[in-house]
This record gives structure tokens, C-alpha cells and sequence, in this order.
């Protein structure tokens, strides 16, 4: 009952805010609520505090004991939901894939996958020395292992 009132609580919270949206939710033993969100344009310490009044002011401390977290995926937190690829079109990603590992621009997502580009050197067709190549590929979602946007300084 808890359990269900707090998701129900929390998706007309998202219904109200159609930028954010949910990672991960989880709901201890002990009533500890843990929500991680992420938006289409970052999440504010506002956006957590909207999230967070949205449940704390709808349940009964005097009826049920809990504790409420409402955070912001960290930026190296890996990518878990399609529209977080969206939002960091044009960033650098790593992706891993079961048979290869490639750092590369996300220039694209659609439904069934991303598109990446990136460049290499390779030695030339003739002669000696290297020429630096843009490498372009499409992966399916369902091939990505692990993907993380690469925060460079």
C-alpha cells in the first residue's frame, strides 16, 4: 500500500513536470524512499525539492515512519534511460559494447539505437605514414553494455 501510494504520488509529480523523469526509484524494508531522476535539461536542486514536496506533503509521518531522497543522476553515472541519450547529443560517450570499447560524439539517438562518430589515425593506403579517419557507427540499444558521458576538463 506504502509502496504504491508513493509511485502514484510521484508519477503525477513527473505528469506536472514532463522534463524530468525517472531513473530509479527504490523503497526499503524500512521505508527509506530513494528516487534518482534526471531531466532533458539537468535537474536543479528546485527540481529535487518540487519532487520531494510533491510526496513528503501527501503522506502521514503520524501514520507510517520513512525517509525521502530525491537526487540527480551523478555525471558519471551510466546512461540507463533512452532520453538521457538525447539530452547529450553532441557530448562524448563511451561506449562499451560486448565486442568493442569506443569513445566517440553522440551525433544522434533514435528508438532502436545511437549514432557515433569519431576519428582515428590508420597508416595510409600507399606509401608511409598515418591519415587520420572518421569512423561513423550505429548501435542498437541492445548491444550497448555500458555508456557514460566522458567528462573532459
Amino acid at each position: 500500500m506504502f509502496k504504491t501510494t508513493v509511485k502514484d504520488l510521484l508519477e503525477k509529480a513527473l505528469l506536472e513536470r514532463t522534463d524530468l523523469f525517472l531513473l530509479n526509484m527504490s523503497i526499503s524494508e524500512d521505508n527509506k524512499i530513494k528516487i534518482v531522476l534526471d531531466g532533458d535539461k539537468g535537474v536543479s536542486v528546485e527540481d529535487c525539492m518540487f519532487i520531494s514536496r510533491a510526496i513528503e506533503h501527501n503522506l502521514d509521518r503520524e501514520e507510517i515512519d520513512f525517509a525521502l531522497e530525491v537526487a540527480s543522476a551523478g555525471a558519471a553515472s551510466p546512461i540507463v534511460n533512452k532520453r538521457q541519450y538525447i539530452k547529450n547529443i553532441g557530448r562524448t560517450l563511451e561506449v562499451k559494447t560486448a565486442s568493442s570499447n569506443i569513445e566517440a560524439k553522440l551525433k544522434g539517438a533514435s528508438d532502436e539505437g545511437i549514432s557515433l562518430e569519431w576519428k582515428v589515425r590508420e597508416p595510409k593506403p600507399l606509401g608511409k605514414g598515418k591519415v587520420t579517419v572518421k569512423k561513423e557507427a550505429i548501435i542498437a540499444y541492445s548491444d550497448i553494455v555500458e555508456a557514460k558521458v566522458l567528462i573532459k576538463f
